[in-house]
């Protein structure tokens, strides 16, 4: 293929193509470990490798040798490390093929009020969930994640896979369930699993009025890109979590506006 040549390159479509596509890949591994432990292992083993190439460069035998093994089975720890990341980068390519995205594309571009309607369709029964366990004073934990992880959550969690409507959100919260101790999961626009056991933050700079929903909740928006709605038991006020911060006293209007665009 015909190449441009400059004085000091040359440059043709092919080489564009594959700058492209590397761009795009790094686009998406990027989105899919931003705000997650996996950005700290990998700044950890970045660490390692400066350190190897600096001690192999002052001829440090047997450190070298050391760090020679390690990172002999470098290729095996990546993918045991990184194995969440890696099966929610196989769901990403999936999900996001012509064949399954080409209707919303269409969507996007000839029909985004209707797109935009739907969507507020989908998000009124969790928001007037809200404002009723608001009144009530009722503590609730919602956690709206892009992809079901059944590893992360089935585990834990108590299987519901149903419609997401008001009166199931309020009775699985309502005070003497047996399934309002812990976090609802809502991913396809359904609520996949109730009672589920999430991590803690580890952010010791939170304020004490904190509970164990508020830490839950910003705990998982730091490990996952899920985000968090957090309705106190104690005052009533509606917290938002989302890459690890989170929001309170958070308005109705705001969540409406903040669901629509991350729901």
């Amino acid at each position: 293929m015909k190449a441009f040549d400059f004085d000091f390159l040359s440059v043709s479509f092919t080489d564009v193509a594959d700058i492209i596509f590397v761009a795009v890949l790094i686009y998406y591994i990027y989105n899919l470990i931003k705000n997650t432990l996996a950005v700290n292992l990998l700044l950890g083993m970045a660490i390692i490798l400066i350190i190897y190439w600096v001690v192999d460069a002052l001829h440090m035998r047997l450190l070298s040798t050391i760090i020679n093994q390690f990172m002999s089975v470098g290729i095996i720890a990546l993918i045991v490390i990184f194995q969440p990341e890696i099966r929610r980068f196989l769901l990403l390519i999936g999900k996001n093929t012509f064949l399954q995205q080409n209707k919303a594309w269409w969507g996007y571009l000839f029909g985004s009020k209707n797109i935009e309607q739907n969507n507020l369709i989908r998000i009124k029964p969790i928001i007037d969930a809200c404002k009723s366990m608001k009144k009530s004073r009722t503590g609730a934990l919602i956690v709206f994640v892009k992809f079901y992880d059944d590893q992360l959550f089935a585990n834990s969690c108590e299987v519901i896979d149903s419609k997401i409507s008001k009166r199931l959100l309020e009775s699985i919260f309502q005070k003497y369930s047996p399934l309002h101790d812990g976090a609802v999961v809502i991913s396809e626009n359904k609520i996949k699993s109730a009672s589920c056991i999430l991590p803690l933050t580890d952010n010791d700079k939170l304020p004490p009025q904190f509970g164990l929903r508020h830490r839950a909740g910003i705990g998982v928006s730091e490990t996952t890109d899920a985000v968090a709605v957090i309705v106190s038991e104690e005052t009533g006020e509606i917290a938002y979590a989302k890459q690890g911060r989170v929001r309170m006293n958070v308005s109705f209007g705001e969540l409406e506006k903040l669901l629509n665009k991350d729901f």
